[in-house]
């Protein structure tokens, strides 16, 4: 099978590979659609601390059924909750298994999406709805991301909310906030090709580069400060600036995964009375909403910025590390 390797630090080759077996508990699938995320980034960037070459990439993949499963016959489509857990830990004995305290993924610690074949455990197929197609099939893990940021946030419709990063988990947790009643969604984001985008789904978008966002947010909130910040950048800047932009009492969330510890003005939170929660990847819940999310709200697919061939395997990392308007990149299989 064609297959995209991960081979060390900035270094991607397209090899044949045998196609994988079924163990026991596990279904093959035949890989249709399967996006670059942020963490494929920091794999490729050779930053990752569990990912080792040689590996196939990619957790975030549609396709369709060959063999293995028990109730789903061939060539039904799916998805894939790739969150491989333990079972035995305190938070996987008390429901809580997305926090497993040995938590893996498929396409990180052992081979994932980006191939024509890949086999996932039986409890993490997910069927597609009817009317989703295998391309937005694909996008349902980052929209499960911000579907658990929104609950785990505790949003409330009608609050104003400022979200940090115009990416993929930017953008899916905008969208995402917007349909459960967001009115005054405010992106920050310097990348003014990002920001066209954001801004052509219907967000205020501010520049942190021209213009001071504190300024803009309390302009937009009548002085007040915005009950929520999302911060899915994980840039220094941001932590320190969302204890500024959000209001009295207001909550910060933070969905990015920093590489170093960040200063946080602690005592600005404390005259502030300010919430700061952390949210890691989703429950099973959250994902089953993200695909109930994506058949009503087809306007996710507009994320999709690029669906390349295989053959242009090094072209999908380049448009995500370079100034480009790229948002989820995919290949199709």
């Amino acid at each position: 099978m064609k297959s995209i390797i991960y081979e060390g630090p900035n270094l991607i080759s397209i090899q044949e590979k045998d196609i994988p077996e079924v163990k026991e508990g596990w279904v093959l699938i035949k890989t249709s659609h399967v996006g670059i995320c942020g963490t494929d980034l920091n794999i490729y960037a050779g930053a990752h601390p569990r990912a080792k070459a040689p590996l196939i990439m990619g957790h975030e993949f549609s396709g369709t059924i060959v063999k293995g499963h028990p109730t789903f016959s061939e060539g039904t489509p799916v998805t894939v909750n790739p969150l491989l857990t333990c079972g035995k830990c305190k938070p996987c004995l008390t429901g809580q298994s997305h926090v497993c305290e040995t938590l893996h993924l498929v396409g990180i610690d052992c081979n994932g999406g980006m191939a024509e074949y890949v086999i996932a455990p039986i409890e993490r197929i997910a069927p597609l709805p009817a009317d989703t197609s295998l391309k937005l099939g694909a996008l349902m893990e980052p929209v499960a991301v911000a579907v658990h940021a929104a609950r785990q946030g505790e949003y409330i419709p009608g609050d104003h909310v400022v979200v940090y990063g115009a990416g993929t988990i930017g953008l899916c947790v905008a969208m995402t906030l917007k349909s459960y009643g967001a009115t005054n969604i405010m992106v920050v984001e310097p990348n003014e090709l990002r920001l066209k985008k954001a801004k052509e789904l219907g967000f205020h978008c501010i520049n942190p580069m021209i213009q001071d966002v504190h300024e803009t947010v309390r302009e937009m909130t009548n002085g007040t400060g915005s009950d929520f910040v999302f911060d899915c950048a994980g840039h220094p800047s941001v932590i320190q600036q969302a204890t500024k932009v959000v209001k009295v009492r207001g909550r910060v969330v933070v969905l990015a995964a920093y590489k170093k510890p960040a200063e946080v003005n602690l005592l600005e939170g404390m005259f502030k009375e300010l919430s700061m929660s952390f949210t890691r990847v989703y429950t099973n819940r959250d994902f089953e909403i993200a695909g109930e999310l994506l058949n009503s709200a087809p306007e996710f697919e507009r994320l999709i910025t690029h669906v390349l061939p295989v053959e242009e395997a090094q072209k999908g990392f380049d448009l995500l590390t370079t100034p480009t308007d790229a948002i989820k990149v995919m290949y199709k299989f």
